[in-house]
């Protein structure tokens, strides 16, 4: 039989063999370039795990809600929906509702943004949901984004799907060091990097448990001004500090150069996914298209809620409620850490928020430990999940919220013995292969590993293979 032409369809009873090896998705060749790269993250790949009964949790950061007077705010939506339903179930602003914007600004008063106006407010579907209209706003692909060593993992995912890169700026235990932000600055421009804007969790951060202090907040507004530098600052934390007052917001300082997100998932309620960002009015307008383009408009039934909430419920007192609830379970935390763990350990000592940072002892891996955790009942957050660059193998998150008190010290009880039995091993056999978790050298405590290192779309199989 003569040799098929090229694009010549088989003739009858011609059979093409099937391929050995058929593909898992037929569809892989035609995803755009930004999907490369994407994975889930390490705390959402925890999730089978922490569901299970007999697993003490100090892995996700979920708020305490049973604290909240669920009775009360029961009733308070259905009257909602039986009393203006022709509004809180219909389509809304895409910048929306008025009022809830302006409860928000009363909101942020309390951390001295005192001259918000309800028409630079755009409520999102959470903070997340506001980082990712930012970024989309602002990055093209090869952008920098500067953002604190560790960094929030979600914010980490955003990036990375704008196919922006990521530079880390070292911390430590008074936060973001202001050097090392000028120095990255310096450093970039000298490469022709395109700095987009600085990301930054000043307030009980996530995952370090820091909180930048007064004198570097000011530091880091001078080098903003001079290097004109865009500040993108999240808060969602900022009002559950346990023995101060709301420390004064990056915002309250310059309402140019600094854009505000801002969420009621840690004050209120998660589940309803209510955020806001605060920008000036050309920045809103964008903010506002964008929206548009991808949701239309944010629900309006968890909005109205919001502000029924606002309006109705004792919630200044509700959050001094939450800030005695996880100041209690952060103690737990910090005497169980002290009475239990090994020597060697370290961890920074949270004064708000949900996270404990925690540095294991020299040569240990806590990614590599995780399944030996899991398997004595316990989950944590792996540190590299917290770098773009996959380093931090060294750390481990450790979050209180949402555990009692008592199984918050059970939890870290079999999380010791599982570190010291990982010593013993360590001690025996002088030491373990860590593969490709490779320690990348970096300051020492809950500074950043790798920092200075710019991870995008030019080094993303780097990333795949060390995550």
């Amino acid at each position: 039989m003569a040799d098929l032409q090229p694009g010549t369809p088989p003739g009858p009873g011609v059979h093409h063999p099937a391929p050995r090896h058929p593909r898992l998705d037929p569809l892989a060749d035609r995803y755009a370039a930004r999907t490369h790269g994407m994975k889930t993250s390490e705390i959402r790949a925890l999730f089978s795990v922490v569901s299970r009964p007999e697993v003490v949790s100090l892995a996700g950061g979920m708020p305490a809600v049973t604290a909240l007077p669920l009775d009360a705010v029961g009733s308070m939506i259905g009257e909602l929906v039986s009393g203006m339903g022709a509004q809180t179930l219909q389509y809304g602003s895409g910048q929306g509702d008025p009022r809830l914007r302006e409860r928000i600004c009363d909101v942020m008063a309390l951390e001295g943004i005192t001259d918000a106006s309800p028409s630079e407010v755009v409520v999102t579907v959470g903070s997340q949901q506001g980082l990712d209209l930012v970024t989309r706003v602002f990055c093209d692909p090869g952008d920098v984004v500067l953002a604190e060593g560790p960094s929030y993992v979600g914010a980490l995912g955003v990036f990375q799907a704008a196919e922006a890169r990521v530079r880390h700026v070292p911390m430590d235990d008074d936060g973001l060091i202001p050097e090392a932000l000028e120095q990255a600055l310096i450093e970039c421009r000298a490469a022709g990097d395109r700095v987009k804007f600085l990301y930054t969790v000043p307030n009980y951060h996530n995952p370090a448990g820091v909180t930048l202090s007064e004198p570097r907040r000011q530091a880091v507004m001078e080098i903003a001004e001079r290097y004109d530098l865009l500040v993108i600052e999240d808060n969602p934390y900022g009002l559950l500090g346990f023995d101060r007052e709301p420390m004064r917001a990056l915002r309250a300082r310059d309402d140019r150069r600094v854009i505000y997100l801002g969420s009621f998932s840690k004050t209120f309620s998660p589940g309803l996914r209510v955020g806001w960002v605060l920008a000036p009015l050309a920045v809103r307008e964008k903010l506002v298209l964008a929206t548009e383009a991808q949701v239309l408009c944010p629900p309006s039934l968890t909005q109205y809620a919001v502000a029924r909430y606002l309006d109705t419920q004792p919630w200044r007192e509700q959050v001094k409620h939450f800030v005695e609830l996880y100041r209690e379970r952060r103690d737990a935390t910090l005497e169980s850490l002290e009475a239990l763990m090994p020597p060697g350990t370290t961890w920074t000592r949270p004064d708000g928020g949900f996270y404990v940072w925690l540095k294991l002892p020299h040569g240990l891996d806590a990614k590599l430990m995780q399944p030996r955790a899991v398997n004595a009942h316990v989950a944590y957050v792996p540190g590299i999940g917290f770098y773009a660059d996959g380093s931090g193998q060294e750390y481990m998150r450790l979050s209180y919220c949402y555990p009692e008190p008592d199984q918050i010290r059970e939890g870290v009880r079999r999380l010791a013995r599982v570190i010291e039995a990982e010593l013993d091993l360590h001690s025996t056999f002088d030491s373990v292969d860590t593969g490709t978790f490779r320690a990348v050298p970096g300051p020492h405590g809950a500074e950043a590993a790798g920092a200075g290192t710019i991870v995008g779309p030019a080094n993303s199989d780097r990333y795949e293979d060390r995550a």
